[in-house]
């Protein structure tokens, strides 16, 4: 088996400006087409984050990951964290069949992005049902709020956990 090559520039054209991203989804919209927002930091892509972006695609024609920044990340997770660089993580997410979009954003919630944007289906984990920062611009401009069940035992924190448990001395 022959491995094949990865171009970070063949993604680039994924990952778009907050603009470029709301000029695209009213293109989309105007052809008719749903259109799907989920968002995270998507730090070490484990399995759980693959059944949950594939499950976000399933719901719609298109889907747009709203990334938390680098600096995002560090206000909630800690300063140890990201782990991956956003720019990795961008391209990385940019590279999966199931991701039409990656936008990226320094706020500490998506409800700012989500309002420029516009979708018609907001995707969160069901371990988020307390709050879903954007329900509301969503469901105010007729759209719908999903909440997807989630792979039990896969977070970033666990992988984490598991090397420095493998690792540490």
């Amino acid at each position: 088996m022959t491995l094949m090559k990865v171009d970070a520039l063949d993604y680039q054209s994924r990952i778009l400006t907050w603009d470029q991203m709301r000029a695209q989804a009213a293109k989309l919209r105007e052809a008719g087409m749903k259109v799907v927002f989920t968002n995270g930091a998507f730090d070490i892509l484990h399995l759980g984050h693959l059944t949950y972006m594939t499950f976000a695609r399933e719901q719609g024609d298109c889907l747009i990951v709203g990334l938390n920044s680098d600096a995002s990340v560090r206000r909630y997770k800690g300063d140890k964290r990201p782990i991956v660089p956003q720019e990795e993580r961008a391209t990385m997410l940019a590279s999966l069949r199931c991701v039409d979009y990656v936008v990226l954003f320094d706020q500490d919630e998506p409800k700012d992005l989500i309002a420029h944007i516009l979708p018609d289906i907001l995707i969160k984990g069901e371990d988020w049902a307390h709050y879903v920062s954007g329900r509301d611009v969503v469901e105010a401009n007729g759209g719908k709020v999903i909440l997807a069940k989630m792979v039990e035992g896969r977070s970033t924190t666990n992988v984490i956990k598991k090397i420095v448990e493998a690792y540490a001395k």
